[in-house]
């Protein structure tokens, strides 16, 4: 018999899907095309870039026969304005924007503020196209954002310009982020939410099981209380002193 498992992906298998997503790569060598079950790859030819998913473009940099490039989002300057756009007191109950929606589904964009433009939408669905290739936006973070910052610094360092920066960001963008989750889940009760637009697949999965556990918890305190106050209503009628109609009687006759 099967153990049971618990609701939602764990963060390992969050970061197993996150190497669907697709990288663009500078080939090395002449490779042909591969029929992949998600679909064909497209021929590698030096120096032509090409999209790959992210596990079959980290095989091909460590044989050697490939460098990946760093999507747009994982540079010094994007990750620095979207910094700023996390810590502005402006934007402090906000998560940066995802990449714009396909347009049969995108809302017009808003003038002033690029960042206030993205606020109505309500989506950050993974595997967007170009969410991680080099045509990707470089204000918006996709929703595998930590998992494929982390697999690039980790397996492809000598990829970026200023590794040390974007490893510092990303830690700094993380660390802001998920202190926001941690004050929205402060004036959780058992029938609330919070607001988790924006926020991204690694970042879901590491709190779920904490606001499973505090939204169960909350729940039983309550459950407890209204079972106490039904049993406190039982014993007052059956002591005669729950029914309105008595106490009125009672106030009458003292009158």
């Amino acid at each position: 018999m099967a153990l049971p498992l618990p609701p939602g992906l764990t963060p390992s298998e969050v970061g197993f899907l996150c190497e669907m997503e697709h990288v663009t790569v500078i080939p090395r060598q002449t490779l042909d095309g591969l029929e992949l079950l998600g679909g064909p790859t497209g021929a590698l030819k030096p120096p032509f870039p090409t999209p790959l998913p992210l596990w079959l473009a980290l095989l091909l940099k460590k044989q050697r026969r490939a460098n990946i490039t760093p999507p747009p989002w994982l540079s010094v300057d994007a990750l620095t304005q979207i910094l700023d756009f996390e810590t502005d007191e402006r934007t402090a109950e906000l998560f940066s924007p995802s990449p714009n929606l396909p347009p049969a589904t995108t809302t017009a964009p808003l003038e002033g503020d690029p960042y206030l433009a993205h606020d109505s939408l309500e989506l950050s669905a993974p595997f967007l196209k170009d969410a991680a290739t080099a045509r990707a936006q470089a204000d918006a973070l996709p929703y595998h954002w930590l998992e494929i910052g982390h697999l690039l610094i980790t397996h492809a360092p000598d990829d970026f310009e200023d590794l040390d920066a974007v490893r510092k960001l990303l830690r700094d963008l993380r660390e802001v982020r998920m202190s926001k989750l941690r004050k929205g889940f402060e004036v959780l009760d058992a029938g609330g939410g919070v607001k988790m637009n924006g926020v991204g697949g690694m970042e879901i999965a590491e709190v779920r099981g904490f606001v499973g556990g505090v939204v169960d918890g909350l729940r039983k305190l309550n459950r407890s209380r209204e079972e106490s106050r039904k049993e406190r209503e039982t014993e007052e009628r059956e002591n005669g002193f729950g029914s309105s109609s008595y106490r009125d009687d009672e106030d009458e006759d003292m009158l």
